[in-house]
């Protein structure tokens, strides 16, 4: 028969491919880490409980973290017909230090040892991955602060609709990732729950400490649910989802680089150093960062939806379906991370054409709303001084100019209520300048937006610190 450590109820090895098929060791590997921490804290709480020695506690220890080096030195090699990170550790921890390897999966099924690592793994990823988001908000605050003067189009369905600061634009961005950080957040507390020691499904005869060992790897709280504890995979599908959400967000970003740097907008130049040629073309820069992370939005999406496939029918508590929950999850977690981390550099290497963007709003028709604002504030009602804008926006067209370019006369027979100081009312630096009320694009809310987000990035790098406090250590 091959090595597996369950064989004894089976009088026939596991056929060659069915071992291939079922084998997880091929992607769960990158979970060694959290698999030794586990097993040592579990040892350690054996021993204390009087169902191991201390001796044989002190040898799985010391031969737990030899293997660690081990692996962190390249020296192991992973075995398929071991199955996964789990089996592969405890049969080189027995054949290393004999005997008192083989009693330290006493009180335990790798069920909650698999969950426990898991939590542990997405747990730890999910503070690398808040580091990243942080990490971005603050480019896009430094680029806002760098362009704080410039003018641009604001957009409704890829119409110029009015005129905004790129500062307020940028922030915009920075209050998507301030939810998407949130909800991370919501997602560490949901995996920070110990489910080792509901062993397969029904917890254990021995009398094992839980909190001891939650203690040991700085959970904060324990599952109160044996069944629960082996069959939830909620901050599974809870970290897919906020991570889908957060690559929707950087997906409308890329579609905006995409535009804002072609030809047609050249409102922005990206580096060189983010951008690739053409193989026929000599003259192309292709944006292909902002095309990747757009394409890879949906490949993240794909991996929630087939996590949400996969778990809608299983009955608790343990299915061999629920191995799926890894290749989506750490691809995952690769893309967003890569994501992320690339992005923070293409905003900052980003260069902003201010002159193109002042002279988009120039010439066209954003300026509209402003106009019907100032017959309003004539007194003209709304809906009427609506209409009188439009008309002079259809006189405009028929005569190939800019509301600006409208003289008094021109005004006059429009409304009596214009006077000269409507061509001031309407320059784009007046438009963007009376928005004023709270969240608007206005110079004013635009800094009372910057210096919020000071406090919001000092209370997150707050709680990454309280992450970092809380990583395990072998």
């Amino acid at each position: 028969m091959s090595e597996q450590l369950w064989g004894g109820r089976f009088s026939k090895s596991t056929d060659e491919m069915i071992n291939e098929f079922q084998a997880s060791i091929q992607f769960d590997k990158r979970m060694y880490h959290e698999d030794i921490a586990g097993s040592i804290a579990h040892a350690r709480m054996l021993a204390k409980c009087g169902i191991i020695s201390n001796d044989d506690c002190q040898k799985i220890t010391d031969g737990l973290k030899a293997i660690l080096a081990d692996i962190e030195a390249g020296n192991f090699d992973f075995s398929i017909d071991l199955e996964d990170i789990h089996m592969n550790i405890e049969k080189r921890l027995t054949d290393r230090i004999g005997e008192a390897g083989g009693r330290l999966h006493t009180a335990r099924s790798r069920n909650d040892q698999v969950a426990l690592d898991t939590h542990m793994y997405v747990r730890k990823e999910t503070a690398d991955v808040s580091k990243l988001i942080l990490d971005l908000q603050k480019a896009f605050v430094e680029t806002a602060r760098k362009y704080d003067d410039v003018i641009m189009p604001g957009y409704t369905h890829l119409q110029r609709a009015q005129p905004i600061l790129f500062s307020h634009h940028m922030l915009a961005y920075f209050s998507m990732l301030c939810r998407d950080f949130s909800r991370f957040k919501g997602v560490y507390e949901r995996c920070d729950i110990m489910p080792l020691g509901a062993g397969a499904l029904a917890g254990t005869t021995f009398p094992i400490d839980r909190q001891m060992v939650a203690k040991q790897l700085n959970f904060s709280a324990v599952y109160p649910n044996s069944l629960d504890a082996v069959s939830d995979r909620d901050y599974i599908m809870e970290f897919l989802a906020a991570a889908s959400i957060l690559m929707v967000h950087l997906s409308r970003l890329s579609e905006e680089i995409v535009l804002w740097c072609s030809r047609e907008f050249s409102f922005v130049e990206l580096d060189d150093a983010h951008c690739t040629g053409s193989s026929m073309m000599p003259q192309k820069k292709n944006p292909d960062v902002s095309e990747l992370v757009r394409g890879k939005a949906g490949r993240t999406i794909g991996h929630l939806m087939a996590m949400l496939t996969t778990v809608k029918g299983l009955p608790l508590a343990y299915n061999k379906d629920l191995q799926e929950d890894k290749e989506g999850l750490f691809d995952t977690i690769d893309t967003v991370k890569f994501s992320l981390a690339v992005y923070a550099q293409l905003i900052r290497g980003m260069k902003v054409k201010k002159e193109t963007m002042l002279k988009a709003v120039q010439e066209d028709f954003s300026n509209a709303t402003d106009l019907a604002d100032y017959l309003v504030k004539k007194g003209m009602p709304f809906r009427q001084a609506h209409s009188v804008s439009g008309k002079a926006v259809h006189y405009c067209i028929e005569q190939h100019k800019w509301l600006e370019d409208m003289t008094m006369e021109e005004f006059k027979k429009l409304s009596a209520l214009f006077e000269p100081d409507v061509k001031e009312a309407i320059r784009p630096e007046t438009c963007v300048k009376n928005r004023n009320s709270y969240g608007g694009t206005s110079y004013a809310q635009t800094q009372m937006q910057l210096t919020a987000a000071d406090q919001i990035l000092k209370e997150q790098q707050d709680q990454l610190d309280f992450y970092s406090s809380r990583k395990i250590k072998i």
